[in-house]
Formats: structure tokens, sequence, C-alpha cells
């Protein structure tokens, strides 16, 4: 669990910066270590293990990873770069870098707090998920192990669905069918999100210094839990096919445009562009670090823990799914051998394969082919397995780490240590992410009651909303204020001329023109393409019936159409708001100095000059005395 130092610490000199030739120094980081386990634990979050996997199955598994790097390589590390650049020029945190470059993009770094604040909002919910499932991970066997019974019959929802979807459904969130329905409040997940909120609090209000001491532990956990799920994922029967499944390419999917908006949506979320903590950590380097180099490996990392948490949850699918079409084949099997017994199947239609001795050894290919042959000529309830359709069920959000990881976890032997490490993982990860706001007592207890939302029956259904829509909208027009007031406003040559005052060689000229073209198009289409669709399709979530005991998508009523659209209206509110402010103050400021002068007005001399990072709304204004940062 690391921290927010700048948002902590709160950001130095910020009144005096004019005053000096550079920003007044920072508490830094100890060691060049401890800032890639604090980088590296920031954007490595749950995203790498539920969002990433399922994207990757959801899109085409090998096409999927070659368009992520692509994106990745033309938009996420330019822009990773800018930010971890401004960071380290500046000196600040999220808020007093923009306000530094000037006062009228101040609204920036505040609309960046109110969409972490957003995130922090559900990502504590599913901090209470997962606090719920480990205080439910120590017996054996585990709950959702089998179906419950009542007065010795099996419940219904239970028998038609399965014990994982019924334990996660019914008895951890004891949903309601749909958004309309709200609920009552679950107390056991009001409890757990208070502790969850307790945690991130005491974890995060002391500062920089207190967090280091759970850096190593919280940024190394992760890759210990996944390499250990990976060896023991990859002993499995059934890994090798899911793996198989993850890597085999359809390239047929990049005519898609779905495929790259969620390729691109991706990247913005695991590189965690726009939420502020890339500059702050940054800023906490030495002048003449190599963040161009950081921005490489960070990304590097982050993309290759992607992989090795999609290889797990991949070869843990194949398992869950292997297991699945055995049941099939054999039921099938036995179903064959009924029909043979009664004299009801020619000699012509019998399979050229054993399958009476011990059905769960029959080849699945061998199955199939034998039953795409003749399967339609028999007269019966057989049915064709296939191992591509059972890896489809479940994997999706929040489903895939707490539906099908549940279950194949009950398979393993020592199951409920094999729960217990996978949910503290889920913890960790969770608590590393939450790094992207002023987290103090008092924002803690206003997130926590707002986040009481979340805990009703219905509260999947508010998540699900958020993570889609409120969080991700809000978070890409952010990253484009960013973008355009450092390529456009302030200007790409001038920024290039402080990267070249801090570290000695000025990076390659490509990168002025991704920032100013690519890069500003990129995220502008890919708004554009999101607010084309919704207009045109109505934006649904994933919704459970009791009744059925299945999964449904349902369109978002309007009342929830129009919550969504307030919570992007506030969350970019910001910007215009210290805009306007901004011209205010500067024509109150100019007033009062004409009224001081009379008839008289100052003119500014040759000496005045223009340096990084000059203060724009102030440039022209000053007479002598420059702010520089290098």
């Amino acid at each position: 669990m690391t921290s927010f130092p700048s948002e902590v610490n709160g950001y130095a000199g910020g009144e005096s910066q004019e005053a000096s030739s550079e920003p007044v120094a920072r508490a830094g980081w100890n060691s060049k270590i401890e800032y890639f386990l604090a980088q590296v634990g920031f954007s490595v979050g749950l995203g790498n293990v539920w969002r990433f996997p399922y994207l990757c199955h959801q899109n085409g598994g090998g096409a999927f990873l070659l368009l992520y790097v692509l994106l990745m390589m033309i938009v996420g590390i330019p822009l990773f770069f800018l930010e971890l650049a401004a960071g380290q020029a500046i000196r600040q945190g999220s808020i007093g870098v923009w306000r530094y470059i000037s006062p009228r993009l101040a609204g920036i770094g505040y609309s960046s707090c109110v969409v972490c604040f957003f995130v922090a909002l559900y990502y504590n919910v599913i901090l209470a998920w997962s606090l719920f499932y480990l205080g439910h991970s120590f017996q054996y066997p585990l709950p959702w192990n089998q179906c419950p019974e009542y007065r010795n019959v099996t419940v219904k929802e239970c028998e038609k669905s399965s014990p994982t979807s019924y334990f996660w459904y019914r008895k951890a969130l004891d949903i309601t069918d749909s958004i309309d329905d709200t609920g009552s409040f679950n107390p056991y997940i009001v409890c757990c999100l208070l502790v969850a909120w307790t945690i991130v609090c005491l974890g995060m209000f002391k500062g920089i210094k207190t967090s280091v001491k759970v850096m190593y532990f919280s940024s190394i956990f992760p890759y210990v839990v996944l390499f250990c799920f990976l060896v023991r994922g990859l002993l499995l029967d059934g890994a090798l096919e899911g793996i198989t499944y993850m890597f085999y390419p359809k390239l047929e999917i990049w005519g898609d445009i779905q495929v790259w908006r969620q390729a691109a949506t991706q990247v913005f979320f695991a590189l965690g562009l726009g939420f502020g903590s890339i500059i702050a950590y940054s800023s906490y380097n030495p002048k003449n670090n190599n963040c161009h180099r950081d921005a490489f490996t960070v990304s590097s990392i982050n993309f290759l823990t992607s992989v090795l948490a999609t290889l797990v949850v991949f070869a843990v699918l194949g398992f869950r799914a292997k297991g699945k079409v055995t049941e099939c084949v054999v039921s099938n099997l036995k179903e064959l051998s009924e029909l043979v017994s009664s004299g009801n199947l020619p000699d012509s239609l019998l399979p050229n394969f054993r399958y009476t001795d011990d059905p769960s050894s029959v080849d699945l290919q061998a199955y199939r082919s034998w039953f795409q042959q003749h399967g339609n000529n028999i007269t019966g309830n057989l049915t064709d397995c296939d191992l591509e359709k059972e890896m489809q069920k479940g994997v999706e959000g929040t489903g895939l780490a707490f539906i099908a990881f549940t279950e194949a976890m009950s398979l393993l032997p020592g199951s409920p240590f094999w729960s217990a490490l996978f949910f503290l993982m889920l913890l960790n990860l969770g608590l590393s992410t939450m790094n992207k706001i002023k987290l103090t007592i008092f924002s803690c207890i206003i997130g926590f009651l707002i986040g009481l939302l979340f805990t009703q029956r219905s509260g999947n259904y508010f998540v699900t909303m958020f993570d889609d829509y409120s969080a991700t909208l809000p978070l890409i027009i952010v990253v484009v204020f960013e973008t355009f007031s450092v390529s456009w406003l302030y200007g790409a040559d001038r920024f290039l001329d402080d990267i070249e005052a801090m570290l000695g060689w000025r990076p390659s000229v490509i990168y002025k023109y991704l920032w100013k073209y690519i890069c500003l198009l990129a995220m502008l289409g890919l708004l554009g393409a999101t607010a084309i669709r919704m207009f045109i399709t109505r934006p649904t979530y994933m919704a459970w019936n009791r009744e059925k005991a299945s999964e449904e998508h349902l369109e978002y009523p309007g009342w929830a159409l129009a919550v969504l659209a307030l919570l992007i209206i506030f969350a970019m509110m910001p910007v215009p708001v210290a805009l306007i402010h901004a011209v205010l103050k500067e024509r109150t400021k100019q007033t009062s100095r004409d009224t001081e002068t009379g008839q008289y007005s100052i003119v500014s001399t040759d000496d005045k000059c223009e340096t990084p990072m000059t203060d724009m709304s102030e440039l022209g204004q000053r007479n002598g005395t420059c702010a520089s940062l290098s």
C-alpha cells in the first residue's frame, strides 16, 4: 500500500515560486528502487487481474495483445513520459503542476482529484468484497463449494446456476433483479466497507515516509502470489488448453472499432494516466533523473504483469473449463450407453473409441468429431461439449475473480489456502491502486458515507455504472486537457527544451508530433466513438435474474443515465470554473494596477525573458523577474 505523496505532504514553495529560480526542494525518495516500487505498485492493480484478461479473451487473444502493445507505444508511453517529465520538472503535485504552468489550468488538477474520488468510491467496495471472501476462506469445505440445502432439498436458484454464482449473487451481494429495485443495505458488506476505508485511511494519511515501510511488501507480494498461481496452474489438467485459447490469434477482430476503444481504454487505466500519482511520484525525483527511461521501464513492467496475470487466469479457467467439459462428455457417454443397451442405436452410429470402461478418459476431440458427424442422427439429449464455450462463461469484470476463480479454487487441493492467498492478493492490489486522492480522515469518512450507495442490494449495478462510464470518460477528458495544455498552450518545443535542460539531452522530435497530433486525435476519436455509441445504442448492464438463475443484459433507466451525465459534468466543472476565476482575478489585479498608476502604464523592457515553465498568464506582465525551472 503506497501513498500519494504530493497530496499528503502538499507541494512546497507554492507561494514563493516566482521569486526563486527553482521550486523549493521536496523530500525525495531514499533510493531509485523505492520510486520504482511506488510507480509499479500504483500502476499494477485490479485491472491487471480481471480487466486485462477479460479484454484479451473477448477481443481475439493474441490479436488484442498486439493491438495493446501498438497503442501503448504510440499513445500510452508518450503520455506517460509527459506526466513524468512535468512532475519532475515542476516538482509539485497534480494540482500544483498545472497551477504553476498557469493559474488558468489549475482546474485540471482538481478534475483529476474528482475522478480519483469516483474511482476510490467503487474500488473500496471491491476491497470490501475481497474482505468478505477472505473472511469466508478460512473454513473447509469452502462455503461456495456446494449448493446449500433447505429441509433436505437443494436450493433451486443454486441448482440452476452453480454454487459459486449462487454464493456471489445471493450470499455476498443478496442482489436485486435490477438497478430500479434498490433494496435494503447489506450489513456484511457495510462492515467490510468500513474496514476497507479504515485500512486505507491508516495507511495513507501519514504520508510518504510511513508508506515506504510497507512499499516493498505491497509491490512484491502480488508477483509472488501470481508466480505461485502460475506454477500451480500450469500443473492443472486443462491449463495448456486455456493458455492456447488465450494466444490463439483472431486478426479479423481488428476490423471492430469496439476492440480499438477497449484496448485504448485499458492502456489508460493500466498506466494510471490522468490520476495525478505519476506526476506526484516523479516530483520527488532528482532533476537529472532519466524519466524517459523510466517511462519505458515502468510501462514494460506493467504490460508483462498483465500478461503474467492473464497466463494465470487462463490456466485456471482452462482447468475449470476442462472439468466442465469432462463432466459433459461423461454424462453424454452414459446416456449413449443406455441407448446402446436398449437397442435404439444402430451399429453404424457407434463411436470408434472405447467409452464404456472409463468415460472420463475419452479424448475430447475424438468425442466432438464423432458428435459432429453423427450427433444429429441420434435420438436423445446428447450435446456437443465445447471447451471454447465453457471458457467464455463467467469471464467478465468482477465475475472473473468472484465466480470463476472461486469455483476453480474450490477444486484445488488445500482450497482454503489458495482462496485466502488469492483474496489477500486482490486486497493488496486494490490498496496499491487506491493511491489517487488526498485520503485524510475527513475524506475517508465522506467516502465511506457515499460508498454506502454500493452496499445496497443493487450496489453491484452502481459499481458497474461507475466502472463503465463515470470514471472512464472524465479520465480521458482530463488527459486530453493535460496533453492540449502542454503541447499547444505551453508549447511542445518549449517543453522539450525543459526536458533537455533537465536530462542534458533532447528527446526525439517525434514526441512533439505524438503529443500535438497523434495522441490528441486518438483520444478525441475515442471520446467521439464512445459518445456516438451511447447515443445509438442505449447503455446496458449485466443483471441477475433470480427466477432464471442467470445473467441478462438490461438497459439503464432514464434516471441512471441522468446520474451518469451529472457525474461527468461534475467531474469536468473545475476546469471552466478555475479558468473563469483566474481570468476575473487577473482583470481585478490589472484594474487595481491601473488605478494606482493613474494614466501611466507599465512598459515592458527588452530584458523580459521567457524561460522554461514560465507562468503563461503572467508572461508579458513581468519586468525583469523571471521564474525558471532550469
